[in-house]
């Protein structure tokens, strides 16, 4: 429906370009000599199929950035004409003035978006459709760190659209995983080269709103990245992505919000009571004698007593007790007596 409606549009921008160009031939009598009216209207059409052609070339527009250029352009006309007001009583001739007005608002001009375009996200335009289209977003953006883009988690979690606003990557962090992506060391490296075909895999995404945060804080300079992304996360008012242990810790001495995957992945993961019974593959001997030791499908770790003498047998195990760590939850089960076919 969308392109339809802008394949209509389209066509009837045209349609009146036309009536424009037989107007402007009409009313200023462009009919001698005999070429001279096809050249305005073929003119006026090709200027038409041009400006068609640059809105079909930068297909996803930001409305930011549209409104910073339309008040650019405004404040910009509006001090231009305070600054002839101010001129009137100078007397300054009439051929003069124009010679002065001319360059003066066109600086005034590209200065005014020039500044709202490096500070648009300082604050929001009150306009109802940027409003209407902050909210759709949802209401604090999620800026993300270093460690959960090369985790690579992010990216699947965002195509549920369980994240619904907003995702903002800082240019210092991009800079930090593209230092990643040049070490020496080969698994920092492809660790790093993941990492960035993450956010390409994100940028891709039609419905992922990713952005990149080039200012720099002044109150951040000279400090860590991770005191950076603290500071940055208050400033946006938005919430921190992150799989680091310390910069959760850090971020939420802030006050700042945090999402942790690790925390999401085990909140997702089956919740086991003790009696509860259950299938699983036994992989390899535990620590303590008799112990087996086997892994669910989302990777906890279940510990089943009596299980040694079952390794790589699928055994029918009962929950004893489930105990939650810091890296993971751990589930304490005992061998029912019956193995099961690998092939069920």
């Amino acid at each position: 429906m969308p392109n339809r409606a802008l394949l209509i549009l389209r066509i009837v921008f045209l349609l009146v370009a036309g009536g424009v160009g037989i107007l402007f031939i009409n009313h200023y009598n462009l009919a001698r000599p005999a070429w001279l009216a096809p050249t305005v209207f073929l003119g006026v059409m090709a200027g038409a199929v041009l400006v068609i052609g640059v809105d079909m070339f930068v297909p996803r527009k930001r409305i930011e950035t549209i409104s910073a250029l339309y008040f650019g352009i405004i404040v910009g006309l509006l001090l231009t004409y305070v600054v002839k007001l101010a001129l009137e009583p100078l007397q300054v001739p009439e051929d003069v003035l124009p010679a002065v007005l001319l360059p003066l608002g066109m600086v005034l001009c590209y200065v005014c978006i020039s500044v709202l375009m490096q500070t648009k996200n300082d604050f929001r335009f009150v306009i109802p459709y940027v409003e209407f289209s902050k909210e759709v977003k949802g209401l604090k953006p999620y800026i993300l760190d270093t460690s959960v883009v090369i985790d690579g988690r992010i990216a699947d979690v965002v195509e549920t659209r369980l994240l619904d606003s907003q995702l903002i990557m800082p240019r210092f962090v991009l800079s930090e995983l593209q230092g990643i992506a040049d070490s020496s060391d080969r698994m920092r490296r492809s660790r790093g080269r993941r990492g960035l075909d993450i956010l390409n895999r994100l940028r891709a995404t039609e419905h992922v709103d990713l952005q990149i945060y080039d200012r720099e804080l002044p109150e951040g300079n000279g400090q860590p990245v991770d005191l950076k992304l603290v500071l940055l996360a208050k400033h946006l008012d938005g919430k921190l992505v992150t799989n680091d242990y310390n910069l959760n810790k850090v971020a939420k001495l802030h006050g700042v919000s945090v999402v942790n995957l690790n925390d999401l992945a085990n909140a997702l993961k089956p919740v086991f009571l003790p009696g509860e019974a259950f299938e699983v593959r036994i992989v390899k001997a535990g620590e303590l004698p008799g112990q087996g030791v086997g892994y669910l499908d989302d990777g906890t770790m279940v510990v089943v007593e009596n299980g040694r003498e079952h390794v790589q047998e699928n055994a029918r195990v009962t929950v004893t007790s489930v105990h939650q760590t810091s890296a993971g939850r751990m589930v304490f089960a005992k061998y029912d007596g019956d193995t099961v076919a690998a092939g069920r």
